[in-house]
């Protein structure tokens, strides 16, 4: 349904600042005709502030929005061809399902014939079609939700920009319209600028993430670089590398792994940090990467502090002769007081000076 008319929307320095603050600082991203890009971060972050300058629902303290060689960010909202999935939904209650979905086209005085023609396809596309004439009220979340996808879609437009569209919906639901929101991107070759706190939706979705924190972007990558690989303390804290413990390196062994002591702990590394290979650092690992045993020389005992159940794993806290509390997830059932050896692979080891 929407039609491919520009190689890629570049953002270059964009900026949005109030009187006391800035909420936006600088972002620079280029996107690529038929990718799905994920804005990602905390509340506060910057990321809907992006997006809202990107629909032109708030205007540029700095820098330039453009569709290959033309700027748009100089135009008005409805005349840059950008379609908007808002947080919640923001339906007409008063109209039926197909009314707002038509809602954009009768705006752009379109000829009823065409409206009809789009409005059944869109419906169709979004499997909604036996519920034309049915009003928002009588619909459950996710179909709510489909709704306004259908109505963004159905203007045909360059560019779909959606903020937070699951966050109202309940868990088993969310993982569904994920699933939707992949099938509707591939067969629409839809480009979108998605807005989520989320990493796990982000992870699911995206062929991209930006990263952003304190309006100001912190990594762009694709979603294994980012999960696997984060660039600062912050993004590794954010992807969920719980335990950040303060460490000293000790420098680089023979093979060029990276020696990291403290907290009644030794750790070989092999994740590369700038500078000297020594001084301190902070050491992050994600708590499924720790593992009950030894392995390849990493080994930390401990003792088991809490077990809480998640149905496949279980979460422990435990805590080292020394005092410092480490964070796991395994499949093996430990108990509180227990002793037990864990350790983690060298290149899950990440290290920032």
């Amino acid at each position: 349904m929407p039609k491919a008319t520009f190689s890629e929307l570049r953002l270059e320095g964009v900026t949005r600042a109030f009187a006391k603050s800035v909420a936006l600082s600088d972002l620079s991203l280029t996107v690529k005709n038929g990718e799905f890009v994920a804005l990602l971060g905390p509340s506060g972050c910057g990321k809907s502030t992006a997006l809202n300058c990107l629909a032109g629902l708030l205007p540029l303290s700095a820098g330039t929005i453009s569709l290959d060689d033309r700027r748009v960010d100089t135009l008005a909202p409805e005349r840059r061809g950008f379609g908007m999935v808002f947080q919640n939904y923001a339906l007409f209650p008063h109209l039926s399902v197909r009314r707002n979905v038509a809602f954009g086209l009768q705006m752009h005085k379109t000829p009823k014939a065409e409206i009809a023609r789009r409005v059944d396809a869109a419906l169709n596309l979004v499997q909604l079609s036996a519920h034309g004439n049915k009003h928002p009220s009588q619909l459950s979340g996710g179909q709510q939700q489909r709704v306004a996808i259908a109505r963004a879609v159905v203007m045909e437009p360059q560019v779909v920009l959606m903020d937070e569209p699951l966050s109202n919906l309940d868990a088993k639901l969310r993982h569904e319209m994920r699933g939707e929101m992949q099938r509707l991107h591939r067969e629409l070759g839809l480009t979108t600028v998605y807005v989520t706190h989320d990493q796990e939706e982000a992870l699911s979705l995206a062929d991209r993430l930006v990263v952003l924190h304190d309006g100001r972007v912190q990594q762009i990558g694709k979603p294994e670089e980012v999960y696997l690989r984060p660039v600062n303390t912050f993004v590794a804290d954010f992807m969920g590398y719980r335990n950040l413990l303060a460490m000293t390196a000790d420098g680089e062994g023979a093979g060029g792994d990276l020696h990291v002591s403290g907290l009644g702990m030794s750790l070989t590394a092999r994740h590369p940090i700038a500078g000297d290979a020594r001084g301190a650092v902070t050491v992050a690992i994600r708590p499924d990467d720790l593992v009950v045993g030894e392995v390849e020389g990493n080994r930390i005992d401990v003792l088991v502090q809490s077990v809480e159940y998640l149905g496949k794993d279980f979460e422990l806290e435990v805590q080292t002769e020394q005092g410092a509390r480490l964070f796991l997830r395994t499949s093996e059932h430990l108990s509180i007081g227990q002793r037990v050896t864990i350790g983690v692979r060298p290149d899950r080891v990440m290290v920032y000076s």
